[in-house]
């Protein structure tokens, strides 16, 4: 049973705590400290620490864990990619492992992959333009999301008339309670063809940090950044998907 430190005592933090607690894991959940910063001495003792509060805490709160002995971590918070080499490099100093996703539902891994497979059906067709729509709560900071631009950026690479993802029409809504939707579409004269993703709560996300926390548990990882793609393969190869 692992010991495990969840900064950030949002929706997220706590969906990712009542997931620990149905399979017995110890866990602790920090909201936003005074002054900002998390001290050291507040984060010792913790196998694996959850980070799930705000982009702008992520590098403070890795350097912080770090300095209180934590190696291994889960990186599910949106909104930090310019950070994302600072913390490549505390981590990789310290001979730490961090699995970072923008979404860690595993629905939305597949889903990436079914859009870049769709992209290569479409993309050599003239006359179908795709598109991205993206749909959370009204109180979500980043526009797009990080799924979004994820998406984006697989639509863009394998598009053969998008230069990047600036060519591609992308439209973020920010409007009552949706934890999260996105669709991609291709339009012609006379059809639409759409894939939606709808997430109904997020305890599909919760479900997918445990998975990158066991992943980092079960075996040495090289120090640094590591996508949960790796997790996604060894979890379907493990068990098959539910119809």
């Amino acid at each position: 049973m692992d010991s495990i430190l969840i900064l950030g005592d949002g929706p997220l933090g706590r969906a990712i705590e009542a997931a620990a607690h149905d399979r017995a894991d110890g866990t602790q959940v920090l909201g936003r400290p005074v002054g900002g910063q998390h001290r050291p001495q507040d984060l010792r003792g913790a196998d694996v620490v959850v980070e799930a509060s705000r982009g702008d805490a992520v590098a403070s709160n890795v350097a912080a864990a770090l300095d209180a002995g934590c190696r291994r971590f889960v990186i599910a918070t949106t909104g930090w990619s310019a950070n994302r080499a600072v913390v490549d490099a505390l981590l990789r100093e310290h001979g730490a492992a961090a699995v970072a996703a923008s979404n860690f539902s595993l629905g939305v891994v597949l889903f990436g992959r079914l859009v870049e497979a769709a992209v290569g059906l479409f993309g050599p067709l003239e006359g179908f333009d795709p598109y991205l729509l993206e749909w959370h709560r009204r109180s979500k900071r980043d526009r797009p999301s990080g799924t979004a631009t994820d998406l984006a950026r697989r639509i863009a690479d394998a598009h053969p008339r998008l230069t990047g993802p600036g060519d591609l029409e992308v439209v973020s809504i920010r409007a009552g309670a949706s934890p999260g939707m996105h669709l991609v579409g291709f339009d012609a004269v006379g059809e639409t063809i759409e894939l939606r993703l709808t997430a109904r709560d997020r305890s599909a996300y919760a479900a997918g940090v445990l998975a990158a926390a066991d992943w980092l548990g079960r075996a040495p990882r090289e120090a640094g950044i590591h996508t949960v793609d790796p997790i996604v393969d060894e979890l379907i190869a493990r068990q098959p998907i539910a119809a």
